[in-house]
């Protein structure tokens, strides 16, 4: 069985065979000039991305064995986790001050527009109307706007000299939404993020009926057998998770020196960076949503887009803000006016396609369009 285990963790030999190499090769790369160090930059980010799958992955099968709140705690924390990690590490190595800033506002655009966009773009060619509870978006909506609106939207308007006062003030808010969030997923509003689908049978192949996402052993029905013989013990995917986020961080230590070698002098838009970082983070939720969507399974891709968004603000931003009055160097964390416009129409565009408790290919293409729309201007230095 143990055998079995470490044949099942093979992919996570990627991540630490590239984190040696990158270690004992980051000198003569960054001598070798530019171009090799945008490439070694890139096999990096590939295998951050591994171990960050690898992580969710273990994740998943915790959240499925203790069950809620504390599955949801420990998808949410392991994904923030790996975010706050590459973020601290690249601050830390002098990246641009609205990096933790547009590394936020990129994960919403690419959570809400992007994941659920896409998802229910597609869904709804393959199935038409995807039901799901329609609490549920109402809640994540507003939380998202009122933590956005304090975190990254006053900031604009308070005094450089009084600058620490806020940022204590945030933490505390910050802190305050996310426990009154968990109480109600605990408590009598539980069900706001739960949907009872007709004529569906829970079973290792697909969501649970409260719209969680499958277990990882769900994922491919024809190794089923195969999971039940092997499964890992809870001690086990702590393990893993715990050696996967230092592995990431390691990773992610190497490749912010490397990339911002790469990157000096050529132009490339600031906004890169935090994309990047944002995709990282993401990269495990895109494809559980999509296969959630193709199932007919909208209840999950709501909680999985607009729960990462709410996650990515209410927990990044206080850690952040914590770093900062540590190290008594300030985040430039209000948004642009670009920023704010385009945050703006993705939560009103977003209240109304969360409104009646239906998704449908028209709703799914609004918010692609302006996922396309903020890669654009990204693209654009905006």
């Amino acid at each position: 069985m143990v055998t079995s285990l470490i044949k099942q963790e093979k992919l996570l030999l990627v991540p630490i065979l590239a984190a040696i190499a990158a270690f004992a090769s980051e000198h003569a790369i960054l001598e070798a000039g530019q171009v090799p160090a945008l490439i070694a930059a890139a096999l990096l980010i590939a295998a951050i991305v591994v171990g960050s799958m690898r992580v969710a992955h273990h994740a998943e099968i915790l959240a499925h064995k203790v069950g809620e709140p504390y599955g949801t705690m420990i998808l949410t924390l392991s994904a923030v986790a790996v975010e706050v990690l590459i973020l601290s590490i690249m601050m830390s190595n002098g990246s641009s001050p609205t990096l933790v800033r547009d590394t936020i506002y990129s994960a919403v655009m690419l959570d809400i527009n992007g994941i659920l966009g896409l998802a229910a773009l597609l869904g709804g060619l393959k199935h038409g109307e995807q039901p799901y509870n329609d609490d549920s978006g109402k809640t994540y909506g507003v939380m998202i706007l009122t933590a956005m609106g304090i975190s990254m939207i006053v900031p604009e308007f308070i005094p450089r000299d009084r600058w620490q006062f806020y940022s204590v003030f945030t933490i505390g808010a910050m802190i305050a939404l996310y426990a009154l969030f968990l109480r109600m997923q605990v408590g009598a509003h539980s069900y706001f993020f739960a949907y009872s689908y007709p004529n569906f049978s829970p079973s290792a192949s697909d969501e649970q009926e409260d719209g969680r996402v499958p277990t990882p052993a769900a994922r491919q029905p024809d190794a089923r057998h195969a999971a039940s013989q092997a499964e890992p013990s809870t001690f086990f995917s702590i393990s893993v998770i715990l050696v996967g986020v230092v592995i990431i961080g390691l990773l992610a230590e190497v490749m912010s020196v490397l990339m911002n070698a790469g990157l000096e002098g050529t132009g490339a838009p600031v906004a890169l960076t935090a994309i990047l970082v944002a995709a990282i983070s993401a990269a495990p939720e895109i494809l559980t949503a999509l296969r959630a969507a193709l199932r007919n399974r909208m209840q999950a891709v709501v909680n999985i887009a607009m729960g990462a968004s709410l996650s990515t603000v209410i927990l990044t931003v206080p850690v952040m803000e914590a770093m900062a009055l540590y190290t008594g160097q300030p985040f430039v964390m209000a948004m642009t006016p670009v920023q704010t416009t385009m945050i703006a129409i993705t939560l009103v565009a977003a209240a109304i396609n969360l409104n009646d408790g239906e998704t449908n290919a028209i709703e799914g293409m609004t918010h692609f369009v302006l996922f396309a729309t903020f890669i654009m201007l990204a693209f654009l230095g905006l």
